[in-house]
């Protein structure tokens, strides 16, 4: 008997010694990294709220996330348990990449019970950290933002991060900083015992099509390889709404590892770059002149391959004459810039001028997300000579954004109304006005369906296709005139006969290729025939066997 009295002593004693050696572990030896996790626990558990997802959707509106939330590893040190700051700082130093100055004034903080180190540390830093087993240095878990499909639109949704003032995390860039408020929540308070829950932040749900936004931008990255391009950018919108379905730029940017992006990644060309449009603007041009009842799609005009205003002489881009009994749907079926040139002139500058307003080539569209810039027309003002007219028929002279072009052009895709693009899905349409009759945008976008069939390469089997190409010199800023370099434009829509889609491509600086219509315009047509079949839309022009 007394054996098991003495054994079931021994078993009190060890269990007892087990628990008094566990206590001494956590509250005297890692007393400051419980300190420390506890303190940064409370913080991210009861104070601080958790940031609103970001979702695309699809065909089927099936909610996708593209912005989330998620537990990444991050280092900290526990400055008053370090025992040599300069030793650990030297050590440090190569893992962490901050200079061992910097760690070391960290470390010298005799009180301190928790410094941040590292957010988002990756396994190998780690497990270099855990290999060092240095006291006071310590790695835990902390909500971070997660984009899954990495560099997919990413200068919509932008990323969340530090200021270069302060360490504290917020949206910088895209939908994250332009909604900063709306996704970030705010956070809980502390007054005595009295805790204030915090507001927890609100979803994002965003028009674009993950489906389509993927498709695009696999066309454009082709684009930009193939061409060894300088820029390119791509939008799909539904004309009826002005939803957007797909916003692509190139190059772009992983936004979870975005600070190894040079600083020009940080601009969405979609809405923040001006340029010349070229050719593709002759659309805008015979709108104006049909709609002011000044010239109609069979008005002629003799072409004698040149014009010479004002001292200075436009040619064709083919240097071709084309002769007499040249019709306004031949100026947009050979792209003829004289032609432009001479529907501007029967139009009127100022009626021009006015058509210029209407689509809202000065204003801002209105899209919802940070940055947008508005277009410049103001040389044709400023210097109304009838050379200055005379280019902008054909679209040099003259600057928008891509996002105004398609909103411009959009009109015609739309019975004549221009839409607001939207990029929100909890965004209504709202009609930004009306630059055109019905029929004009009927008789314009038959020009453009004929264009399309007389060059054929965007045609698709069984479908209208409405399309027009641009093909801009880019100015020379530093000699004056222009240089040798292009940028490529397409737009184009469909089905013609009720548009459900329209699509711009815009390439900049390609190399080895001079015409849009090798380069773009074949692009449009794979994107076309994708969301064709994607859509699933009904044929508009079956041929017959």
């Amino acid at each position: 008997m007394r054996w098991r009295f003495t054994l079931l002593i021994s078993c009190f004693l060890l269990v007892f010694s087990f628990l008094i050696f566990h206590i001494y572990t956590i509250q005297i030896q890692k007393g400051g990294l419980y300190v420390a996790k506890a303190a940064s626990q409370y913080r991210a558990t009861l104070l601080a709220p958790h940031r609103g997802i970001i979702y695309f959707t699809d065909k089927n509106n099936n909610a996708i996330p593209v912005a989330i939330n998620k537990k990444f590893p991050v280092i900290f040190a526990v400055p008053k348990e370090i025992v040599n700051s300069k030793e650990a700082a030297t050590l440090l130093q190569p893992i962490l990449g901050t200079t061992a100055t910097e760690l070391q004034r960290l470390f010298s903080k005799p009180h301190d019970s928790y410094e941040l180190l590292l957010k988002k540390a990756s396994p190998e830093q780690v497990e270099k950290i855990k290999a060092l087993n240095l006291a006071g240095i310590y790695s835990d878990e902390e909500e971070g933002r997660f984009y899954p499909f990495q560099n997919l639109a990413a200068n919509v949704i932008g990323f969340v991060g530090p200021s270069s003032n302060d360490s504290t995390l917020a949206g910088r860039y895209g939908l994250e900083a332009g909604y900063d408020d709306i996704l970030a929540g705010s956070a809980g308070q502390i007054d005595g015992r009295h805790v204030t829950p915090p507001n927890q932040g609100s979803d994002l749900y965003v028009t674009i099509d993950r489906n389509v936004q993927v498709r695009a931008e696999a066309i454009l990255n082709g684009l930009m390889e193939k061409y060894s391009a300088a820029e390119g950018t791509v939008i799909v919108e539904e004309p009826a709404t002005g939803k957007i379905l797909a916003l692509a730029n190139a190059p772009t940017f992983d936004p979870n590892d975005y600070a190894k992006s040079p600083l020009q990644a940080f601009r969405d060309p979609a809405i923040q770059s001006l340029y010349e449009p070229g050719s593709i603007f002759k659309v805008l041009t015979m709108s104006a002149g049909i709609d002011s009842g000044r010239i109609t799609p069979a008005t002629t005009y003799t072409d004698s391959g040149f014009l010479t205003l004002n001292g200075k002489t436009i040619r064709n881009w083919d240097l071709k004459a084309h002769g007499s009994n040249i019709t306004m749907t031949q100026v947009i079926e050979d792209s003829i810039n004289t032609g432009a040139a001479f529907a501007e002139k029967q139009t009127g500058h100022n009626i021009f001028l006015n058509y210029l307003g209407r689509f809202g080539l000065e204003k801002l569209t209105g899209i919802k997300l940070p940055g947008e810039i508005g277009g410049n027309i103001k040389n044709l003002k400023k210097n109304p000579q009838d050379i200055n007219f005379a280019t902008a028929a054909f679209g040099q002279g003259v600057a928008v954004t891509p996002i105004e072009l398609i909103t411009a052009i959009s009109a015609l895709a739309n019975h004549g109304v221009m839409m607001r693009p939207l990029i929100l899905q909890s965004e209504k349409p709202e009609t930004l006005g009306t630059p055109m009759t019905e029929a004009t945008a009927e008789q314009v976008t038959q020009m453009m369906v004929s264009a399309v069939k007389k060059a054929r390469i965007a045609q698709i089997p069984n479908y209208h296709i409405a399309g027009k190409t641009g093909t801009a010199q880019i100015p020379d800023f530093k000699k004056g005139g222009y240089s040798e370099e292009f940028i490529h434009t397409y737009v184009g829509f469909a089905p013609a006969s009720n548009p459900k889609f329209i699509t711009l491509l815009k390439l900049d600086k390609p190399k080895g290729i001079t015409l849009a219509g090798s380069s773009v315009v074949p692009a449009f047509r794979e994107l076309a025939d994708f969301l064709l079949n994607y859509y699933t839309l009904p044929p508009d022009n079956i041929e017959k066997q």
